[in-house]
């Protein structure tokens, strides 16, 4: 597609090769010598911000403010990406199916993260700040648009490990010609979206005025332009959940600016496009050009009729059938009034009349556990049987809502649900209460003694998974997702931890992720101690007798045999 407008550039910059005779008579231990680095991660990370997923490979990665990323995905593959920079991530994309993932920082740089080495191998920092970056689906190229109204293409090369900006950027003067003079220039880029079925060719650039333009990379020219001057509405349908739905006229300022916040494609083909407004407005605009238009180019939901709504934040659109081109579901955070209650919005539309006859068939608000941060629609795919919606809330939290679940929410006529998906188990609670000693025991047990101990842990491990009565979770990695038989399974480690209110949690630390065996509370059966509850301060194990030693701040000192 870009190769008439690049070329490979051949020169390579070599690294010097480290001397092997170098410090050969320093036999200090240095801190580079020691190399310490986070090999193992469990749980969701507390300041975790954005999420992306690769539904082919089914690998799911999140980042946070602080740097870091947590990769996790189906065949128990976990790991954790820590970068050299403590910023947070404004955007988080995989080059699908290719081992790799792409981040940009808050600081405008793009980095490249091998997942199989598990570390950055390329970065490039940009000078103007980035506002808009998407990935070209199944290539190594990608998008950036930034503040100035420019879109660049920049490609990874994996043989060189190299991360570049190529000789192609899409010129403001087309842009302005086409558009009749909006001065593109002047406005950031707010959205990338490559198009669609168009093998990559064209590309729907969106500037935070409104105006929307349907870029074809190969010919070099503007497609399609839509802005707020073609706000010639064929209705306005109001969704507000407490509102019959109703067909509206137009006011007269609908052609005022309207600044763009959020957008994603509502079609296979990419002919329909939403696009989510900072009024609250969501505007379905019909892209197409294979037929003439008639002036049912665009019309308008409303999630509330307040004058004054949120910001339409995050769209995203799943069809009813994967060649279905006119009906599905869109989720929508944002575009509700001001001071309601936090949810995330699912619409159903069908437009198979066309446009300007679309129908919003019904509405689900779902409540969330938490303030929202982002959210993925979930595919099955190699690995993985099952589809869904992934939600990611503060401080952490990581719930699954699978397609089941969706399909009874949307399917009730009450409008709006506080329902239990699916949550990722929680790493090893250090707060809430404050873990106050620690201590890492190793089982040194031979024969029946060991067996038995396996046997009990196995059973208590796959009570907890009965007794929660829900699905699987969908990606095994970062959790204690195999139970293996008690014939073959072996524990070889406990983790023991003690907190301030008094009570001691174990963990089977056997497989790099923990998983929960028991919780011993402060009280000691039919004896009362005062200060039971006293924050513990040691704990001591003896493996051969597989005993525990408790002992807290009043000086009270409990010995118990933890597992048989």
């Amino acid at each position: 597609m870009f190769s008439k407008f690049f070329r490979k550039n051949a020169s390579v910059a070599k690294q010097p090769q480290p001397s092997g005779q170098e410090n050969a008579s320093n036999a200090i231990l240095t801190s580079k010598d020691i190399n310490p680095r986070v090999n193992l991660h469990y749980g969701i990370p507390y300041t975790s911000s954005v999420m992306a997923f690769d539904p082919i490979q089914s690998l799911l990665a999140v980042g946070t403010l602080d740097g870091r990323i947590k990769v996790i995905g189906g065949d128990n593959i976990e790991g954790l990406l820590v970068s050299p920079k403590h910023f947070p991530f404004k955007y988080l994309e995989f080059l699908q199916n290719q081992g790799f993932l792409v981040s940009v920082s808050s600081e405008n740089e793009i980095q490249v993260w091998d997942l199989e080495q598990r570390r950055m191998t390329s970065s490039l920092r940009w000078e103007s700040s980035i506002t808009a970056f998407s990935v070209i689906h199944g290539s190594s190229y990608m998008y950036v648009g930034d503040e100035y109204g420019m879109v660049y293409v920049v490609k990874y090369n994996a043989e060189e490990a190299s991360l570049a900006p190529l000789p192609y950027y899409v010129p403001t003067s087309a842009i302005d010609e086409a558009s009749g003079g909006s001065s593109s220039g002047q406005h950031s880029i707010v959205g990338v979206l490559p198009q669609p079925s168009s093998q990559g060719n064209r590309v729907l650039i969106a500037y935070d005025n409104g105006l929307l333009i349907l870029w074809d990379v190969s010919e070099d020219k503007v497609v399609v332009v839509k802005g707020n001057k073609d706000l010639q509405l064929t209705g306005k349908i109001a969704v507000n959940s407490q509102e019959e739905l109703s067909q509206e006229e137009p006011s007269d300022d609908e052609q005022l600016e309207k600044e763009i916040s959020a957008l994603c494609w509502t079609s296979g083909s990419g002919t329909v496009l939403a696009v989510g407004y900072v009024d609250g407005d969501i505007m379905l605009w019909n892209l197409s050009t294979s037929v003439p238009s008639k002036g049912n180019d665009v019309v308008k939901l409303q999630l509330s009729s307040d004058e004054r709504r949120l910001p339409v934040i995050v769209l995203h659109w799943r069809p009813k059938r994967s060649r279905d081109d006119c009906s599905g579901q869109l989720f929508v955070y944002g575009g509700d009034a001001i001071g309601s209650e936090e949810v995330l919005t699912i619409l159903n539309l069908d437009w198979s009349a066309g446009i300007g006859k679309l129908k919003c068939i019904g509405r689900t608000d779902i409540t969330l556990g938490g303030s929202f941060a982002d959210m993925v629609l979930f595919t099955s795919g190699a690995s993985v049987n099952t589809s869904g919606m992934l939600v990611l809330t503060n401080p952490g939290q990581l719930h699954f809502y699978d397609s089941t679940c969706l399909s009874f929410l949307t399917s009730k006529e009450e409008k709006k649900f506080t329902v239990s998906p699916i949550e990722y188990p929680m790493a090893i609670p250090t707060a809430e209460p404050n873990m106050t000693a620690a201590r890492l025991g190793l089982i040194c047990v031979d024969g029946n003694l060991l067996k038995a101990l396996s046997e009990k842990i196995s059973a208590a491990k796959l009570r907890r998974v009965e007794v929660s009565g829900k699905s699987a979770w969908p990606l095994t990695g970062g959790i204690p997702s195999q139970f293996l038989e008690a014939e073959i399974y072996k524990v070889e480690r406990v983790y023991i931890a003690g907190y301030q209110d008094g009570s001691v949690r174990i963990f089977d630390a056997t497989c790099p992720t923990f998983s929960l065996y028991c919780v011993l509370g402060p009280e000691v059966k039919g004896t009362s101690i005062a200060g039971a509850n006293a924050p513990v301060s040691a704990l001591a194990f003896c493996s051969p007798k597989l005993t525990l030693a408790i002992g807290n701040e009043l000086g009270t000192v409990r010995v118990l045999g933890i597992f048989l």
